[in-house]
C-alpha cells in the first residue's frame, strides 16, 4: 500500500473497470462439497449423515435448476451478487445501523505527533481534514493508483462511495445515494457537514477554484464551536439514524411533512463530502490500550454523526481521531486507505502545517435549523434511549500484544493472518469447550465491483489441532503436525475465496433464486446444521484482517453472546479488537455482514 499512495501520472484510477472479469459462478458439485467440510465441526455422525443425505437430494434436484437459473444472470450481469448482496445483506436489513452495521475506528497519530492533548481539537482537526480532502481531489482527479496484486488490478469501485454518499431510509428497504464524479464526469458537491452539540453546519471546502487551507479551515471550525458554546444545544436530530430503520423511514417522512426546507437540508447533509464531528468527549488512550477510544468511535454521541454516512470523521476535545461509516456503499478496505494516507502525511509533517497563514474573506458556514415539533423531539428521545441501551450490552476491548509480530512469525514461515485465526480457534475452544462457527473476510476484488466472501475459519483440522493443544496425550511433534495441517487449509481456503471459489455468495445466489422464483425454501437451508455452522449470518467469531499498518477497525459481533475480532498486524506487534455482544433486541440480523 506504501507504494500505492504514491501519485501517479501513468494509470487513471478507474482505467480497468471496464477490462475487470466478471464475478464467475463457482461449480455446485464442489461448493457442497466445501459446505459438508465445513459443517462437519458442529455435528455427530448421526446429524452428519442427515445433512449429508440433505446436500445429496439439493444437488440431483431443485440445486441444479437453481444453479442453471443462476448461470443464465451471470451470463446477463457482469457480477451477478452486487444488487444481491447490497440488499440482503444492508438495504434490506431494518436493525439500527449505526451499531450493528456501521464500523469504525480510532486514528493512531497518538502514537507518533498527536499525543492527546486538551486545545488541539480544532487545530489537528483541520489539518487532518485537509489531508481527507486532498485524497478526495486525488479520486477526482484519478489520480490514486490502481491497488494491485503483483500486476493484476484490482476493482476500484468501492473508493467512489468514500465521499459524498449516504444511505436514505425506507419503510422496507433503504436505498444508497452516491453523488461523487470525477472531474471527467462533472459536476461534484464540495461541501462538508460539522456536527456540535446537536446542531447541523455545512460550508464549501472549496474557494474560488481552490482547496481551503488549515487556517480557513480552522477559522470556519472555530465559529462553529465557538456559537454552539455559548448559545443553547440543538435537538440532536442526527440521533435519528441510529432509530430502527422502518422508524427512522416514519420520522424522517414526518419531519419533512413539517416543512418543505426540511428536506432540502437533509439532502445537504446527505450530498455532503462528510461529516466532521465535534464531540466533547476525552478518551483515553495509549498505543497499548485504545479500549476506551474505540468503545466512543462505535458507540459514542449519536447527535453528532450522521449514521448513514459514508464517512463521519469524529474528533474528540483531546485531539484524538476516529471514524465511523456506513457499511452498506464499501468494505473496511477503503477507510483503511485513506487512514492510512492520512496517518503518513501527518507523520510526514510532524503534525504541523507549514504552509501559509493567510484567510481569506471566505462565507461563514450555514447552520441547518430544523423545524422540529413535540412529536419530533420524542422521536429523538426515543432514539438515544434505544441506542444507548444497546451500546450498554456491547463490551469492547483494544489491546497490542507486542512480545512478537510478523516479522517472527514469518520467519517461522507461518501466515501471520492463519496465526491469529488459529489462535482465535484455540481461545474459543478453552473457553467453552466446543468449536466456534467462525465468518473470516476474504476480498474479491479480482473481479468487477468484487466485494467480500466469507472464510470459514473453523475446519476439521483447526479442531483436531485445537484438540490436541488440549490433551496431555498428544506429543509436541503431533501438536505441530496437526497445527501446520490446519495451516495449509486455512491458506488453501483464502485462496478459493479470493478467487471466486468460495461457497457461501454461491449457497446465498441459489437461496436468492429459489426465492425469485417463488419456490419453497430448500430444505438445505433449513436444516439445523446449515445455521448452526454459522450460515444465514450466525457465525459466532466475526473476525477480519484489517492490514499490516498502523489502522484500525471494528464492527459489532453477528450474533448475541457472540464475539468481533478485527485485528492489523505489524513487524512487533498484533493489536486485536475484540467486541463481544451479550444480548439483542427482538430484530436480529439475518445475513453475514
Amino acid at each position: 500500500m506504501e507504494n500505492q499512495l504514491a501519485k501517479s501520472t501513468e494509470e487513471r484510477t478507474f482505467q480497468y473497470q471496464d477490462s475487470l472479469p466478471s464475478l464467475p459462478v463457482p461449480s455446485l458439485e464442489e461448493s457442497l462439497k466445501k459446505y459438508l467440510e465445513s459443517v462437519k465441526p458442529f455435528a455427530n455422525e448421526e446429524e452428519y449423515k442427515k445433512t449429508e443425505a440433505i446436500v445429496q437430494k439439493f444437488q440431483n434436484g431443485i440445486g441444479e435448476k437453481l444453479q442453471q437459473k443462476l448461470l443464465e444472470r451471470a451470463k446477463e450481469k457482469r457480477n451477478w451478487l452486487e444488487d444481491w448482496w447490497l440488499n440482503v445483506a444492508y438495504l434490506d436489513v431494518r436493525i439500527p445501523s449505526q451499531l450493528h452495521v456501521n464500523f469504525g475506528g480510532p486514528a493512531s497519530h497518538i502514537e507518533h505527533y498527536w499525543p492527546p492533548k486538551e486545545g488541539t481539537q480544532l487545530e489537528r482537526g483541520s489539518i487532518s481534514l485537509w489531508h481527507i480532502l486532498n485524497y478526495w481531489q486525488l479520486l477526482r482527479k484519478e489520480k490514486l493508483p490502481v491497488h494491485k496484486v503483483g500486476n493484476t488490478p484490482l476493482d476500484m469501485n468501492q473508493f467512489r462511495m468514500l465521499f459524498a454518499t449516504c444511505k436514505v431510509p425506507g419503510i422496507t428497504r433503504d436505498s444508497l445515494i452516491n453523488y461523487f464524479r470525477t472531474e471527467s464526469e462533472g459536476h461534484c458537491p464540495s461541501h462538508i457537514a460539522v456536527m456540535c452539540r446537536g446542531r447541523v453546519f455545512v460550508f464549501d471546502v472549496m474557494h474560488e477554484g481552490c482547496l481551503m487551507t488549515p487556517p480557513e479551515i480552522l477559522r470556519q471550525l472555530t465559529y462553529i464551536q465557538k456559537k454552539c458554546r455559548r448559545e443553547p444545544d440543538g435537538p440532536g436530530v442526527a440521533a435519528l439514524t441510529s432509530e430502527e430503520r422502518t422508524r427512522w423511514a416514519k420520522a424522517r417522512e414526518y419531519l419533512i411533512s413539517l416543512n418543505p426546507e426540511n428536506l432540502t437540508m437533509l439532502e445537504k447533509i446527505q450530498s455532503s463530502l462528510l461529516v466532521f464531528c465535534l464531540d466533547d468527549g476525552s478518551p483515553r488512550v495509549t498505543p497499548e490500550d485504545y479500549s476506551q477510544v474505540a468503545t466512543k468511535v462505535l458507540t459514542g454521541d449519536p447527535t453528532v454523526r450522521w449514521g448513514d454516512k459514508s464517512y463521519n470523521l469524529i474528533s474528540f476535545s483531546n485531539g484524538v481521531f476516529g471514524c465511523n461509516c456506513d457499511h452498506a456503499p464499501y468494505d473496511a478496505m477503503v477507510i483503511v486507505s485513506i487512514s492510512y494516507y492520512v496517518d503518513q502525511k501527518i507523520f510526514e509533517s510532524e503534525g504541523k502545517w507549514t504552509g501559509s497563514d493567510k484567510v481569506q474573506d471566505i462565507p461563514l458556514p450555514e447552520e441547518l435549523v430544523f423545524t422540529v415539533d413535540e412529536k419530533v423531539l420524542n422521536d429523538i428521545n426515543q432514539a438515544k434511549a434505544q441506542y444507548f441501551k444497546q451500546a450498554s450490552d456491547l463490551q469492547l476491548l483494544v489491546y497490542a500484544f507486542t512480545s512478537f509480530g510478523k516479522k517472527l512469525t514469518k520467519k517461522k514461515k507461518l501466515h501471520p493472518d492463519t496465526f491469529v485465526q488459529l489462535a482465535l480457534q484455540l481461545a474459543y475452544y478453552r473457553l467453552h469447550g466446543r468449536p466456534g462457527c467462525c465468518y473470516e473476510t476474504a476480498m474479491t476484488r479480482y473481479f468487477f465491483h468484487g466485494r467480500t466472501e466469507t472464510v470459514r475459519s473453523c475446519t476439521v483440522e483447526a479442531v483436531r489441532w485445537c484438540q490436541s493443544m488440549q490433551g496431555p496425550s498428544a506429543s509436541l511433534f503431533e501438536q505441530q503436525h496437526r497445527m501446520l495441517e490446519a495451516f495449509a487449509k486455512h491458506n488453501k481456503m483464502m485462496k478459493d475465496c479470493s478467487t471466486g471459489k468460495g461457497f457461501d455468495r454461491h449457497l446465498l445466489g441459489l437461496s436468492l433464486i429459489a426465492k425469485e422464483e417463488c419456490l419453497p425454501v430448500p430444505e438445505l437451508f433449513t436444516d439445523p446444521l446449515f445455521s448452526r455452522s454459522g450460515g444465514g449470518g450466525n457465525f459466532v467469531l466475526s473476525t477480519s484482517l484489517i492490514g499490516y499498518l498502523r489502522v484500525q477497525g471494528v464492527v459489532v459481533p453477528m450474533v448475541h453472546n457472540g464475539y468481533g475480532f478485527f485485528y492489523h498486524i505489524r513487524d512487533d506487534r498484533y493489536t486485536i479488537t475484540r467486541v463481544h455482544q451479550f444480548c439483542v433486541p427482538a430484530w436480529t440480523l439475518t445475513i453475514e455482514k
